[in-house]
């Protein structure tokens, strides 16, 4: 049962569905159990059901996707698309966790739990409104709902089965970003993304520093060199080669990023550190219009006295828009290979990515949902791109599908981290949002 320290003010028809989910363990990252992934898809596809719309799983080769349908109230409706995300992240170290990731927990008007912001949380406003409006009559568009079970492991089969899809969709609404200083936000893209890992052979075993130091190549001394060519100088942008195809950035984007009173909030506002003194300053250029290579993982050694025969490590690269992932992949591997000595046996496993996607703020569908947030909040929303990446976008960009991507997350919920949480307050912006936003797009 959830720990309730006080309980919030929201409806217990909003809020208690969702802490069953969160409560459903549905990791896709390392050596998943996919029995919680089938609970968490039969959990919606069955609240789909009994709140009066029609739902399917459907298989595929990795994990299920649900699929949801609500009609209008109208005959000659706009078809919308939204989608969200079931699957989270592993909640290891479990040691970390002030209190159980899979029993959320109600405190200081926030929930916490793995997966209540990313992307349980986030997504759930957007697919109870659907619910609620058709319910009682008043949904003004149809809505078909689109859940999916390997967000956090590549997203590769919703994108596939996107990619095939034929039914007519005119705009999309996908909740998996935040806000700007807790503001309501309408991210205008992401970057692409590559994952994989890099790994170094030297040895056929462990030696021992001392006999052979000096002497003998360390497979974790040529990681480090080879990282060394591609990894951020003094000014976090990568080299030349690494950057090649970024389109330039469009002055009226530029014109929208928001001014903040502090420069740094963005880094500081997580405890982050700058790479150098004008970071953050530049923080809305390079993590919308930069690419980055960041080093997730290294494995290698003991803490006794070896010389590692092998080394490996993950590596997650981000796009810039304008850049093909193939083209980086095959750049980034020419360069490590250059820098790695002879006598290493380098190997990479990196097998899919995406590219950037972003969607133009002055389109129809991005008009309405500006109007949307307007009337919700009484403020316009802040036009930003973000620097993650999700899956879906690259392929709903390519079909032309223009997408509202947003959401309200925000720095306090540390996402992927322990001690995820998502306040009260974000669950109930996101619930007005959605039905400004439903009321919004009939009108295309």
């Amino acid at each position: 049962m959830s720990q309730l320290e006080g309980r919030p003010s929201a409806d217990p028809a909003f809020l208690d569905p969702l802490l069953e989910l969160l409560r459903i363990p549905s990791v896709s990252t390392g050596d998943a159990d996919p029995k919680p992934i089938r609970e968490a898809a039969e959990w919606l596809r069955d609240y789909i059901t009994a709140n009066g719309g029609k739902a399917e799983i459907e298989a595929t080769n990795g994990n299920p996707l649900v699929i949801g349908r609500f009609d209008a109230n109208r005959p000659d409706a706009p078809n919308v698309l939204i989608y969200g995300h079931y699957d989270v992240q592993g909640a290891e170290p479990l040691s970390l966790w002030e209190t159980p990731p899979f029993e959320p927990t109600i405190k200081d008007g926030r929930i916490y739990a793995r997966g209540a912001s990313d992307d349980k949380g986030n997504f759930w406003p957007l697919l109870y409104a659907a619910c609620e409006m058709h319910a009682s009559g008043e949904l003004p568009v149809n809505v078909r709902a689109l859940v999916e079970g390997e967000e956090e492991n590549g997203s590769v089969n919703v994108m596939t089965w996107l990619a095939a899809d034929r039914e007519p969709t005119d705009a999309a609404i996908v909740y998996d970003s935040g806000t700007i200083a807790g503001g309501p936000t309408i991210t205008l893209g992401g970057r692409g993304v590559i994952g994989g890992y890099v790994r170094v052979r030297v040895a056929d075993h462990d030696l021992h520093s001392g006999i052979h130091g000096g002497v003998a190549l360390n497979a974790l001394h040529v990681l480090i060199r080879m990282f060394s060519e591609v990894l951020h100088g003094p000014d976090g942008l990568l080299r030349d080669e690494l950057r090649a195809g970024i389109d330039p950035i469009p002055d009226a984007e530029r014109a929208m990023w928001p001014v903040l009173d502090d420069p740094n909030r963005p880094l500081t506002g997580v405890g982050a550190r700058p790479i150098a003194p004008d970071s953050g300053a530049r923080y809305f250029e390079i993590t919308g219009w930069e690419p980055s290579l960041e080093v997730d993982e290294i494995r290698a050694g003991d803490p006794r006295t070896v010389i590692p025969a092998q080394a490996s490590a993950y590596m997650t690269i981000r796009l810039a828009p304008g850049q093909k992932w193939r083209e980086i992949v095959d750049t980034t591997k020419r360069l490590m290979l250059a820098a790695a000595p002879e006598g290493a046996e380098v190997t990479f496993d990196i097998d899919h990515g995406v590219d950037a996607a972003g969607f133009d703020p002055e389109s129809p569908v991005l008009r309405a949902g500006r109007r949307a947030f307007a009337k919700a909040f009484g403020e316009e929303p802040t036009l930003v791109r973000m620097g993650g990446t999700v899956p879906l976008l690259d392929t709903l960009a390519k079909r032309g599908i223009d997408t509202i991507f947003t959401g309200f997350a925000g720095a306090r919920d540390q996402i992927h981290a322990p001690n995820e949480s998502y306040a009260i307050k974000s669950l109930e912006m996101g619930r007005t949002a959605a039905r400004a936003l439903y009321e919004e797009l009939a009108a295309l």
